[in-house]
């Protein structure tokens, strides 16, 4: 049977944790930033969703994502406005908006105000590590067919 996924749930746990890579932990959980370029989603483009890697709540639609030049996968918007929450950041002496999952609270990168104007105008720069991508074909298997209907 399919894992379920219980909406109100996505909290980390020390199983969750324990799976994560060196990579995944130091970018979730020490606010940490992967390579640009060099990261799995920065040129992927295959339909579906992108959840958090450790806890699995859904935070962004790859119908949200465009290709920023960045080098990391960057989106328009969540894909609930609850999903993510932002918090200023001062590290690296300047000014950021950092984005983290509202379940788990996993450090998920960084929110800017230079995206396509069209669509909101933000972009949300995203560390590959923090996300675990789930294709269309395989959504309702993982528990997420709320989403199929994004996709047509």
């Amino acid at each position: 049977m399919a894992e379920q996924h219980n909406p109100v749930d996505y909290r980390a746990t020390a199983d969750a944790l324990s799976r994560l890579t060196p990579l995944q932990y130091r970018v979730t959980q020490q606010d940490g930033t992967e390579p640009a370029f060099r990261n799995e989603y920065w040129d992927h483009h295959e339909p579906g969703i992108y959840v958090d890697v450790v806890s699995g709540q859904p935070l962004f639609s790859s119908l949200d994502k465009f290709d920023s030049g960045t080098g990391w996968p960057s989106f328009t918007q969540p894909i609930d406005a609850d999903a993510v929450s932002t918090h200023i950041d001062r590290s690296l002496f300047m000014k950021r908006v950092e984005v983290r999952s509202t379940g788990a609270d996993s450090h998920l990168g960084h929110v800017f105000d230079d995206g396509p104007r069209d669509k909101g105008g933000l972009r949300y720069c995203m560390n590959s590590a923090a996300l675990r991508f789930v294709p269309v074909d395989r959504l309702e298997a993982e528990g997420y067919g709320a989403y199929r209907h994004l996709f047509g």
